[in-house]
């Protein structure tokens, strides 16, 4: 006869950690604004312009979905 197996997940002591959300977001917003303030270098295409935009507005869309998640339910409060 073969014993049933049970398995739990093995997480480090970090993984449990609560991180701090607030740090984390004003962290994401000041990193928004740093590469929006890059837009005015010396690059001579748009290339690079477009790239430095939508990184911003990725970041943006992360704090902001995350928000809705937490507002709607889907998140937990507590990281």
């Amino acid at each position: 006869m073969a014993a049933e197996e049970h398995h739990e997940e093995v997480y480090a002591p970090d993984q449990l950690k609560p991180g701090n959300r607030k740090r984390a977001q004003k962290g994401a917003i000041i990193s928004a604004v740093v590469l929006l303030l890059y837009f005015w270098g010396n690059q001579q295409g748009n290339t690079e312009k477009v790239w430095l935009v939508l990184l911003a507005i990725g970041l943006i869309v992360v704090i902001v979905g995350d928000a809705v998640l937490r507002r709607a339910g889907l998140r937990s409060n507590d990281q």
